[in-house]
């Protein structure tokens, strides 16, 4: 009899934790899914609240060239970044460019670097969407991502992205997105003052 009520006091233990755990699951997928709604409202889908991995490494590549080493070359027509090493190298990254209408070329310099910097959308993109916020601190929730490099006196920046998909992809208002990953590699190899050239 003692043993039969040992027995049953096992199965009643074991039946009482298979419930809490089950319970413990629903709520962790309920808060998941609220999450994934969120960040489908802001527009960042899936990838929103992470670096998230390119589909495009970055990789070391011959690049012969007249530019100097540390030179940044943007190749739209590719979108690819090129940071110009010696030796007829360059490091290669996969970026995100402007869409139709949005693509420009020129040289600058980098003006500044921030990291996990605010955002106030230019008066020009308020115009096209007013539902943006006309400010938002820096953060992982920022479009701008986790660092930022400001080119010349434009509007424009190498900055990173929480999409990793839409790299590769014509996107942007004019600058360059790139993963969170590759643009804090590309921002601890340069300073203020290196020159970016974009191509079309």
């Amino acid at each position: 009899m003692l043993r039969q009520s040992t027995l049953t006091s096992a199965a009643l233990t074991s039946v009482a934790v298979t419930f809490a755990a089950l319970a413990m699951l629903a709520t962790a997928g309920q808060a998941r899914a609220e999450g994934w709604d969120s960040r489908d409202i802001m527009g960042g889908g899936p990838n929103f609240f992470g670096s998230g991995a390119s589909s495009i490494p970055r990789t070391t590549v011959m690049y012969p060239t007249n530019y100097a080493p540390g030179t940044i070359v943007v190749n739209t027509g590719e979108r690819r970044l090129y940071l110009v090493l010696p030796n007829g190298q360059a490091l290669r990254y996969g970026i995100g460019v402007g869409r139709d209408g949005f693509r420009w070329s020129g040289t600058h310099r980098i003006t500044a670097k921030k990291e996990w910097p605010a955002w106030t959308p230019p008066s020009q993109m308020i115009a096209r969407r007013p539902d943006l916020p006309r400010h938002m601190k820096g953060g992982i929730e920022n479009p701008l991502g986790a660092r930022a490099m400001y080119l010349g006196s434009t509007l424009y920046r190498i900055h990173g992205s929480n999409e990793p998909e839409t790299i590769g992809q014509a996107v942007s208002s004019g600058c360059f997105r790139m993963t969170n990953d590759d643009v804090t590699d590309l921002y601890g190899r340069v300073s203020v003052g290196t020159t970016v050239v974009v191509k079309n």
